[in-house]
């Protein structure tokens, strides 16, 4: 059995896929359902802060109802439903209303899928693996909520500072909770200054709050020192990517900031210190 859930084995890497594929299938209905669910929220306390009638809904929730075609509203069977699988029989279409279905939901389940398989490779069935999961599981939600709704939901940023910040607790973290914490306010304190810098300069805001908080879940994992490492990989990304996106669409579409941090933080987690170095040699440090 030890075999079986060690890191390095075929039978561990195998279940790993396998998991990772089908939570991939559940991320993609939070990345559908959560904005729906929040917008109702919201129209529902305005309704009540105005004093207006609230108008009544139909239950929904990330449980309710069950999965169907967002068009016809046909429930979705069983083998209809099959991680990776359903979507390449079923031609990338609903099988009632002939609908296509966005590529992304195929693409979640993928890399949720290689995810999972890499970390259950590395690191076997253990703590440090269902930390790096559920990390990776809440990213992927972010990366693509925020990239369609420009929407950094408070139920998945909190939810992945408070994992870095209790990951710093262990003995198995690189971080210490001095530095974790260190690292998250500094990492929330960076993008505030900006914000109200550039509000007072040009009287509008240039980015969300949720920006914020994602940094700083980002810099509890990564520590203030390679901050400007994710700030930078970010940034640069981001001017790049967004000065593609201003070609094609109108100027005043905004552009997510969410996913270049993502990007950002995850090159400075695996690569930041050997960029740093290398910066340092190349400005003639010893």
């Amino acid at each position: 059995m030890e075999y079986l859930l060690a890191a390095g084995s075929i039978p561990t890497l195998m279940v790993a896929l396998v998991l990772g594929a089908v939570i991939g299938s559940f991320l993609n209905v939070v990345i559908t359902r959560l904005p729906i669910q929040l917008e109702r929220q919201w129209q529902r306390e305005c309704a009540e802060m105005n004093g207006t009638p609230v108008t009544k809904q139909d239950r929904f929730s990330i449980a309710f109802p069950g999965s169907h075609c967002p068009e016809c509203k046909a429930s979705i069977a069983w083998y209809d439903n099959i991680p990776l699988l359903s979507y390449l029989v079923l031609r990338a279409r609903c099988r009632h209303c002939q609908t296509r279905i966005p590529v992304t939901y195929w693409l979640v389940e993928i890399i949720s899928c290689l995810a999972f398989g890499i970390i259950g490779w590395y690191f076997g069935f253990t703590l440090p693996a269902l930390v790096y999961a559920t990390v990776f599981s809440l990213l992927i939600c972010l990366f693509v909520i925020d990239w369609r709704h420009q929407l950094l939901p408070d139920q998945l940023t909190y939810p992945l500072l408070w994992v870095a910040l209790l990951w710093s607790i262990s003995d198995l973290s690189d971080m210490t909770p001095t530095s974790a914490i260190i690292g998250a306010a500094a990492g929330y304190l960076s993008l505030w200054s900006v914000f109200w810098a550039y509000k007072l300069i040009t009287g509008k805001e240039g980015m969300g709050y949720g920006d914020f908080k994602l940094l700083a879940a980002i810099t509890a994992f990564t520590g203030a020192t390679l901050l400007p490492v994710t700030i930078l990989a970010s940034s640069v990304c981001g001017a790049v990517i967004g000065l593609i996106m201003l070609r094609r669409q109108s100027r005043s579409q905004p552009i997510p900031f969410g996913p270049f941090l993502i990007g950002g933080g995850l090159l400075s987690y695996f690569y930041g210190m050997e960029l740093l170095f290398s910066y340092w040699h190349w400005l003639g440090g010893t």
